[in-house]
């Protein structure tokens, strides 16, 4: 009777130990599978990331490397340009000088300006250019601007100095001038030559002139919209 106890006793003892050793397997077999799938997500993940990385360096080389070596080539081949004016201080209107001319471009929603036939009114000139994102950021006030002040004698004009290869095309810049809503006019400058005789150096750059033509006011990039906006009613009062 003693023999039959210790044999089940042995017997029960292994069934226990396999069943745990089968158990401990099928544990170890889910966390490697865990493992395994973790791995291969992040490895889709990083590959992903590699590849956008590429993508946007190539296009970096490609779009914005040759157009800031244009922006700056276009500074530098006229002088110092706007970099001779202190940024966001109105300039008096004895030390203020005469702007460039506009240079021959396709005009929208106006016919051809110059700013002799300018003369009288304060004349915000915005270098921009319609895929550029912070342009896009500056053009509600610019908007808001030409509806309160148009008939107090502001004059609007958008400098559109193109940044990749899709916007040198006039029926492109046409387009987007509508989407966007822009009213006042603006002029093609596909060969830099007004960015040139500026010396502009970045989009969006804002210029303001005061009614004898002459450059009172500059900014690079987004904001002072409050402070730009002083200085275009303290030039209409003038």
């Amino acid at each position: 009777m003693a023999v039959s106890v210790d044999f089940d006793f042995v017997h029960v003892s292994l069934t226990i130990e396999l069943l745990f050793t089968q158990s401990a397997r099928y544990n170890n077999a889910q966390l490697e599978g865990m493992v395994i799938k973790r791995v291969s997500i992040i490895a889709i993940i990083a590959v992903v990331v590699a590849s956008l990385a590429i993508v946007a360096i190539a296009k970096y080389q490609r779009v914005v490397q040759p157009a800031i070596a244009r922006g700056l080539a276009a500074a530098t081949d006229t002088g110092d340009g706007l970099a001779n004016f202190e940024a966001d201080t109105l300039i008096a209107a004895d030390k203020a000088t005469a702007a460039p001319e506009f240079a021959k471009g396709n005009w929208i929603n106006s016919d051809p300006l110059t700013l002799e036939k300018l003369r009288g009114h304060v004349v915000v000139v915005e270098f921009w250019t319609f895929g550029c994102y912070n342009c896009r950021n500056t053009l509600p006030s610019v908007r808001e601007w030409d509806a309160k002040y148009r008939e107090r004698g502001l004059t609007i004009v958008g400098v559109h100095t193109p940044e990749t290869d899709s916007e040198y095309s006039l029926d492109n810049v046409r387009k987007e001038v509508s989407a966007l809503g822009i009213k006042y006019p603006v002029v093609t400058d596909n060969d830099y030559k007004t960015w040139k005789a500026y010396g502009v150096e970045a989009w969006p750059t804002m210029v303001v002139l005061d009614k004898q033509g002459r450059i009172r006011w500059v900014h690079v990039g987004e904001g002072r919209y409050e402070e730009s906006e002083s200085v275009i009613k303290a030039l209409l009062a003038e």
